[in-house]
């Protein structure tokens, strides 16, 4: 029987509601709330050797009075640091008491990540400590828990505390296998996990972590399988003369790639068994004109299809393509979002009942209780990881054991393909239309951003549009990046009157981001400047320029995902990634993108290069979703975890 949290010391109703949040309610669960980084103290380093964004440690001098200045309600002290290379400027937000506890004259050692602003460096923020005080941190790793409002990370270390008192992990695994892999034994490594010894054992702990999350995961999908099998294929599809006719009329040839998948869906459609199948193809490779042609050829046996999309914008995109191939002949295609009007919502559910409407295409309004089908043969889900397990569920739950096809432009390595999509056929989808010019990249710093609004000019004057992407949506006080409100300002300025600039973020209400995307598609705005809520399927053939802000701060394969909004045309396109750092680490990281656009070969690089990361967005979602464990970093740990299943 589960242990409650509060049978811990210390935990009261109070604390108990803030760790629901964290859906914590066992004491089992909560020493399994592992950190999500370790703080650390590095030697201290002279200020001239200060990287830009890399946490480091200074020894020296409080070099002048305590400053106090008032801005309304925010406080900010400040004051000047120096040593023999240098000096450096700190300052701390809504922290008035350090105005009395801090002194010229004082010698403390500041942590904290340098940053540049206002023409100068500095550190926001930083730690500070007697550097004999200092000399013990150094020996220490402190743990970072993800955290709500009203928790702290010494509150959290104390639960933990008691917890492991109260609950020791009971090792599952066989001894043979842990000294197989030289796995620490559960109890010890949960412990050091949490309250590190040292950098060698920690760094054993996690391995023993990571390899209980990836098995547990496989275990579980394993489980799956077995309940639900293989279903009977009760909607055999044939793709014979009149699909061949379609693919011949097409306006353009199928690649190589994409008739090797057409001959995929071929077989799983007249098998013995419903299809499951990824089709995992990179930016632009035409995954959607497959789906045409299965849709095409389910429509001919008399079966329904169905596409659920992540956004309306992708929704009503894919909706648009299906008229256009498939209204010529005869199939009727129907939208249906969260925008889509009661009447309309109403007409589509009785057309999809009778069967009179053959394709239905939407977001996860199409999953609703009141949406049925006649005969739902074909399930389509695009960009597949961006819903969770049971949205995937009840949909393919609309028809009785329909065929199932999931997409995904999501780069990844084949052989982790292969594992985490086992339950699955995968098609992969790795050459492009030839008719598709590569698009043309450049790594810069900052000081290459007046060239890169400049060259935006000229491409807006000869008729064509771009994007800019910044990863904050308003200015953020503690962090030095790009935003996409002071960056319209700094646009609008900066151009011509007659070059129309507009936000787009994932802040705004549905039908205000759908209404200025169409009028971006239409050519009504220029420059659109956005975060990454553009990253999946936006199809605006005339946009030629993709420049991305402070691009070190995604993942390569984000940075792909952005550039893959431009280069859809017959134009020449270009991406440009700003660096707002000089780090040599992400500058290697960055020159990966610069000097290929295959999706795959970025992925495997990924894979040697990134640092602990997200694979699937900010977390990973459904079953994906590991406390410690990433699929890139800790691909050699997935492959045991596999192994061992």
């Amino acid at each position: 029987m589960a242990t409650s949290v509060r049978s811990i010391k210390g935990i009261g109703e109070k604390t108990e509601k803030l760790l629901k949040k964290l859906n914590i309610e066992t004491v089992e669960q909560l020493i399994h709330h592992y950190p999500r980084c370790y703080t650390t103290y590095p030697d201290p380093i002279p200020i001239a050797d200060m990287e830009i964004g890399v946490r480091c440690s200074v020894y020296c001098q409080i070099d002048s009075p305590i400053h106090m200045r008032s801005f309304g309600k925010r406080k900010v002290v400040s004051c000047l640091l120096a040593d023999q290379t240098g000096s450096l400027f700190v300052r701390w937000f809504n922290m008035p008491y350090l105005k009395s506890s801090l002194h010229q004259g004082d010698r403390l050692v500041f942590t904290g990540t340098p940053v540049f602003k206002d023409g100068r460096r500095m550190m926001e923020q930083p730690e500070y400590c007697r550097i004999e005080i200092y000399r013990n941190k150094m020996e220490t790793f402190q743990p970072v828990y993800p955290l709500t409002a009203g928790l702290s990370n010494q509150l959290m270390r104390k639960a933990l505390k008691e917890a492991l008192l109260i609950c020791e992990p009971q090792e599952y695994l066989p001894e043979n296998v842990r000294k197989y892999y030289e796995l620490d034994v559960e109890k010890k490594a949960v412990k050091e996990v949490h309250f590190p010894t040292s950098a060698q054992s920690l760094d054993r702990a996690r391995t023993r972590v990571v390899f209980d999350e990836f098995f547990r995961f496989f275990s579980a999908l394993e489980l799956v399988k077995d309940r639900e099998g293989k279903a009977l294929n009760t909607h055999v599809i044939p793709m014979e003369e009149r699909v061949e006719a379609f693919i011949e009329d097409l306006p353009f040839p199928l690649t190589g790639a994409q008739k090797r998948t057409v001959q995929d869906i071929r077989k799983d459609f007249s098998g013995t068994v419903s299809m499951n199948r990824l089709i995992q193809g990179d930016v632009g490779s035409g995954k959607t004109i497959v789906a045409v042609i299965a849709i095409y050829a389910a429509c001919l046996a008399g079966c329904q299809s169905i596409m659920m999309a992540p956004t309306e914008v992708l929704a009503e995109q894919h909706y648009a393509t299906f008229c256009s191939f498939l209204n010529p002949y005869g199939i009727h295609v129907g939208l249906l979002t969260g925008s889509t009007r009661a009447s309309e919502k109403k007409k589509i559910r009785l057309m999809c009942q009778d069967g009179s409407l053959h394709v239905l295409v939407g977001t996860h309004a199409v999953i609703q209780d009141n949406v049925l089908f006649s005969d739902l043969g074909l399930v389509i889900t695009d960009e597949q990881h961006r819903f969770g397990v049971k949205q995937r569920d009840r949909l393919m739950k609309k028809g009785a054991d329909p065929h199932v096809l999931v997409m995904s432009a999501t780069p990844i390595p084949r052989t982790l393909g292969i594992i985490l999509y086992r339950d699955l056929d995968v098609s992969i989808m790795d050459e492009l239309p030839a008719s598709r010019l590569p698009i043309k990249n450049s790594v810069v710093g900052v000081s290459y951003r007046p060239a890169a609004w400049a060259f935006m000019r000229k491409q807006v004057l000869e008729g064509r549009q771009c994007y800019v992407i910044c990863p904050m949506i308003a200015e953020d006080e503690k962090l030095s990046l790009e935003n996409v409100e002071e960056y319209v300002r700094m646009l609008s300025q900066a151009l011509p009157p007659s070059i129309r600039v507009e936000a787009l973020t994932g802040k705004m209400k549905a039908d205000q981001k759908n209404e200025i995307m169409n009028r971006f598609s239409r050519g009504e705005i220029d420059i659109l400047v956005s975060t990454t809520v553009i990253e999946v399927g936006i199809d605006v053939k005339n946009a030629t320029v993709m420049l991305i802000e402070n691009a070190e701060r995604f993942g390569l394969a984000q940075l792909h995902q952005l550039r893959g909004r431009v280069g859809r045309g017959i134009h020449q396109s270009y991406c440009i990634f700003i660096s707002g750092t000089d780090d040599q680490d992400a500058m290697k990281r960055l020159s990966v993108v610069g000097r290929t656009n295959n999706g795959f070969e970025i992925a495997n690089e990924d894979l040697k290069l990134r640092g602990p990361g997200e694979f699937f967005g900010t977390r990973q979602s459904g079953t994906m979703d590991f406390a410690m464990g990433d699929i890139y970093k800790n691909a050699d740990i997935l492959k045991m975890a596999a192994q061992t299943v």
